[in-house]
């Protein structure tokens, strides 16, 4: 086991080998795994070892048996993008091992998008999905703008979006989003099981596969990016931008005002 951490941070990712499977746990259990700049650098450091150890075939993602991840700290920020992940260090990444995500408790705002950057999703009986980003006067901008619609009908994503509603693990499941709903606290488990299975098979006819599927799902993600950016640029601008991030802070009920 190891412990990806910068300089004096506190640890906020910690890494096991599992075999051929890499475990890559996210560890910030006070804030629900929200994602701050220290978090976004380990996760960029252990998903390269994912990349780059041809002794690795594949990897799971976990929050541990609480939650997955709350998405960014939105005191904080989640720090720069990095060079071969992009946000998070992870969902601008072009992977070439697969990932299988092991979600307890909430994927929320990032959390959920860093699901929608893995291949496989494990869930918890009682785990949620939500993109809340509208309720704090902010958008989704790391993929959820361009993906969600990917791995759900069209209309569900746009009332996770637009609602900022979340989805039990029964809804995601029965929508196609969660491949396999598991005991609460068996998820990571359960996920390293499915991984296993995935690096039983040939590493080279995994690795041809997963870059041919994503060849194509993803050939639109640039133009997805940029309109992320365009939404996100125009809501920094907005009185509500503010307003909401000043509400989280205070914990109170935002006044939007429309503009």
């Amino acid at each position: 086991m190891s412990e990806h951490v910068d300089g004096a941070e506190p640890v906020r990712v910690i890494t096991e080998r599992c075999g051929r499977v890499l475990l890559i746990r996210l560890h910030r259990p006070s804030k629900r795994n929200a994602i701050d700049a220290a978090m976004t650098a380990a996760l960029d450091a252990a998903f390269n070892e994912l990349d780059d150890n041809p002794e690795i075939w594949c990897g799971v993602l976990s929050g541990g048996r609480q939650n997955f991840c709350a998405g960014t700290d939105l005191i904080d920020g989640p720090g720069e993008l990095t060079a071969r992940g992009g946000r998070y260090g992870v969902v601008g990444r072009f992977r070439t091992k697969p990932l299988v995500a092991a979600v307890e408790g909430f994927a929320y705002g990032g959390g959920l998008e860093l699901a929608l950057a893995s291949d496989i999703i494990v869930a918890g009986r009682s785990a949620r999905f939500g993109l809340p980003e509208v309720t704090h006067g902010v958008v989704a901008n790391a993929g959820a703008l361009f993906r969600a619609h990917q791995r759900l009908p069209l209309n569900i994503a746009k009332q996770m979006l637009l609602t900022g509603q979340p989805l039990t693990a029964d809804r995601a499941h029965s929508c196609g989003f969660v491949n396999d709903i598991v005991d609460d606290g068996t998820a990571e488990q359960s996920a390293i099981a499915t991984a296993e299975q995935i690096a039983a098979n040939a590493p080279a006819a995994v690795q041809a596969t997963l870059r041919a599927v994503d060849a194509v799902v993803r050939r639109d993600d640039d133009r997805g990016w940029a309109h992320t950016s365009e939404a996100e640029e125009k809501v920094r601008t907005s009185n509500d931008f503010h307003e909401g991030l000043l509400a989280f802070r205070e914990k109170r009920r935002a006044r939007w005002r429309g503009n």
